[in-house]
């Protein structure tokens, strides 16, 4: 598989996000989608201390067992876990990125990245401690997720001549197009940041399988996801765009998936595309999705999903 780089770490451009980690998965399902990852040629691996109540980064550290060697780990902090675990000040960074490597069992993180901007703190107070955990071999690169294009730059300059971030990864799909016009994509260039997009497959609307006008399949994430969040997903707004979307992934016959996944990678600035899995059959899929478009399908694409 074709493998992109974030600061000094090769990570292949299809990845698996760990969030049904804990939660929709247990820990034989989670080695199940594992070893199906792994299998497939993925060796990225992106996770967060919140997920699945701290228990994915536990079920993702045994399910590696010895394979552990052959991947690229990546983690968040920074959310809250309950009213006293959260925030981004140097003492809690470095309580975290311990609490972290001992669920995964591992000596270091290979990208550590705040999962949300802390106003409370100075964001060189954060990138201080981060640099730290660098220094001591803990960590291997730094990233953020969530951060505004003004954000980005500002941690660049507070992170002086040390270590800065590597990475961002902010929310951006065919039916979520902010980053390029919020100067985020374009900071990426500027910066040498790496970019990584959560909801590549928009909660599932972007698979295929999930068809407009239909209830969501039972055994999908929209379908036990609580009404008042899957309201926005399932808005007779993007239910439209993803119903033109498909007319077209139809007419050109190729699968919405392919076409969600290889439109992403057609962006340099993106690194890997992290969408979950909750089978092996998923891991597969995603994993052989990845594909060079023509220019013409990406214009198309481009001018369908605007």
């Amino acid at each position: 598989m074709e493998k992109r780089t974030i600061g000094s770490l090769d990570v292949t451009v299809v990845g698996l996000g760990c969030n049904n980690f804990g939660t929709r998965l247990d820990q034989k399902a989670t080695t199940n989608v594992v070893r199906a990852a792994l299998d497939a040629g993925v060796n990225f691996f992106d996770t967060a201390d919140i997920y699945g109540g701290t228990k994915s980064e536990v079920m993702l550290g045994k399910a590696l067992g010895k394979r552990r060697r052959d991947v690229v780990i990546a983690t968040k902090f920074g959310m809250p876990i309950d009213d006293t675990h959260f925030g981004a000040k140097p003492s809690y960074v470095r309580a975290a990125c311990e609490d972290s490597l001992r669920r995964l069992g591992t000596d270091h993180i290979d990208l550590y990245q705040l999962h949300y901007p802390d106003q409370t703190v100075p964001i060189g107070d954060t990138l201080a401690a981060l640099q730290g955990l660098i220094a001591e071999g803990k960590v291997r690169e730094i990233g953020c997720s969530n951060m505004s294009a003004v954000q980005l730059k500002e941690a660049k300059i507070a992170a002086g001549t040390r270590a800065a971030f590597a990475s961002v990864q902010n929310q951006y799909s065919l039916l979520a197009r902010e980053p390029e016009h919020d100067g985020v994509l374009e900071t990426c260039e500027e910066l040498h940041l790496g970019f990584l997009p959560f909801y590549p497959l928009a909660n599932g609307l972007l698979t295929g399988k999930i068809r407009p006008g239909e209830p969501p399949p039972q055994g999908t994430r929209l379908a036990s996801m609580p009404s008042d969040r899957s309201a926005h997903w399932l808005s007779v707004e993007l239910q439209q765009r993803v119903a033109t979307l498909l007319e077209y992934a139809e007419e050109i016959g190729v699968p919405l998936l392919t076409l969600a996944y290889s439109w992403l990678l057609s962006h340099r600035q993106l690194s890997s595309v992290i969408a979950g899995a909750s089978t092996p059959e998923q891991i597969r899929a995603n994993a052989a999705a990845a594909v060079t478009l023509d220019d013409a399908v990406i214009a198309k694409l481009n001018e369908l999903s605007a």
